[in-house]
């Protein structure tokens, strides 16, 4: 079973953040393991709204798995996850995004415009954000976790007004 790592967004009222927590097709983690990965993945340096990280454990081996802007998150994802007790073997399959400017600028613009977003902005904050931005080539991927429908609606929207997005593909997953 996948395991994405993203940050829980609190459904009270009163709470705006929620600490990162670990989501797999709406599931949390089950095991000491999987929440120690996680806690490992969303305490990388480099890690942020610009990579999707998620991992599959059979065992006692991992599999790592998404999209990284950097090498270094990568490279580090597996080094640390390696030295995780209980864990014998990293397969380390997260793919690193290609170098390009006009990728980062649609990646800044995108990020730019879901800040603005009143309702919104509280996805991307932290060190482990809800919404995360995959940028490839003019592709663009919205991935996490929202609230609710409307959020995952309102960020949708959002994001397909920003020009030089070639395809676009809201695979945000909602409490509710």
């Amino acid at each position: 079973m996948k395991r994405r790592v993203f940050a829980a967004v609190a459904v009270l009222a009163a709470v705006a953040l929620a600490a990162p927590a670990l989501r797999a097709q709406s599931q949390a983690p089950t095991t000491d393991l999987e929440k120690e990965i996680v806690r490992v993945l969303t305490s990388l340096p480099h890690y942020g709204v610009f990579d999707n990280l998620y991992f599959e454990v059979s065992g006692s081996d991992v599999t790592l798995e998404g999209q990284a802007l950097l090498e270094i998150t990568k490279a580090e994802a597996g080094k640390r996850v390696a030295r995780i007790k209980g864990v014998a073997t990293v397969t380390n399959k997260i793919e690193v995004l290609p170098p390009s400017p006009t990728d980062d600028a649609l990646r800044d613009s995108v990020y730019k415009a879901l800040v603005a977003t009143s309702d919104l902005n509280r996805y991307t904050m932290g060190a482990d954000p809800s919404i995360h931005v995959i940028v490839k080539g003019g592709h663009v991927a919205l991935e996490g976790m929202v609230s609710n429908a409307e959020d995952k609606q309102k960020a949708e929207m959002v994001t397909k007004r920003v020009p030089g997005i070639l395809e676009f593909k809201n695979n945000l997953r909602t409490d509710k």
